[in-house]
């Protein structure tokens, strides 16, 4: 089986660095994040709309690339987590945790037991069908298995410390635009409220030797919020990285035909 060195290496007090996506499921898709550098890359059910045949076939893409892969479910369910979990995923990150009885739920459906509650299936994709003994697949299993809690309402916020103390939980991630809303100030990202939440997620996790996580929208967001002491950080989307580029490249063609400034993708009447 292989191991999760982006685990390892936060645990140490490291940084990493990656991807999610959305919108591209291509089996090209790991190859491309993993050649631009990327260190994991985050698989997203939540919102995408994907189901478990995409997201295997995903992680199955991973295999040979220096690359960790890892799934948001769509929420604190057995049969998302440990179907992910089956599939291959390195990493769980789950959404809307709010209270350490939920994250203690979240970390015994990622783990064998005695640790968790985690069902046995073995020679299958997550163990890369090997034949290893059970006993080192579900040591290697709990070596590996990195689980991410999504800190992003107000309950989940207030919550934080104890949540950060659950043994398990490896990463506290800042869902940034549902922590806004929820907590009645949508997208207001340098209210002072806001603010506070960030840097008590940072303090948590500091506290309880875990690590805080966050998606970059841009460079901005990405320096911003290494300064605020984040450490596992993803950059992103894919869908709006794409359409950025695209946008600029356009721009740049329409500036070099002169007559394209006036009437865009118009054509010229007589």
């Amino acid at each position: 089986m292989r191991d999760n060195p982006v685990k390892h290496r936060l645990a140490a007090g490291g940084r990493a660095f990656g991807a999610m996506t959305f919108e591209f499921f291509s089996p090209g898709m790991p190859q491309i994040i993993c050649a631009a550098g990327a260190e994991f890359v985050l698989f997203d059910m939540e919102h995408s709309g994907i189901g478990i045949e995409t997201i295997k076939a995903q992680i199955a893409a991973c295999r040979g690339l220096d690359i960790v892969p890892g799934v948001r479910v769509p929420a604190t369910e057995y049969h998302f987590i440990a179907n992910c979990l089956d599939a291959g995923a390195m990493s769980i990150m789950v959404p809307m945790v709010e209270s350490v009885e939920q994250a203690r739920d979240i970390v015994n459906f990622a783990h064998y037991p005695p640790v968790g509650r985690r069902g046995a299936g073995f020679g299958m994709a997550h163990d890369d069908y090997g034949p290893a003994s059970v006993t080192d697949k579900i040591a290697m299993a709990r070596r590996r298995t990195q689980v991410i809690v999504q800190i992003e309402t107000a309950r989940g916020a207030a919550a934080v410390d104890a949540i950060a103390a659950v043994e398990g939980v490896d990463v506290l991630w800042l869902g940034h635009f549902d922590l806004t809303n929820f907590m009645g100030i949508p997208a207001q990202f340098k209210h002072p409220d806001y603010l506070r939440a960030v840097k008590e997620i940072v303090a948590a996790a500091e506290r309880h030797g875990k690590v805080a996580g966050f998606m970059a929208t841009d460079e901005t967001w990405a320096r911003d919020y290494l300064g605020h002491g984040f450490r596992m950080m993803a950059y992103g989307l894919d869908s709006g990285l794409y359409q950025a580029a695209l946008a600029r490249g356009l721009a740049a063609m329409r500036e070099a035909v002169p007559e394209e400034k006036s009437h865009g993708r118009k054509h010229k009447t007589a």
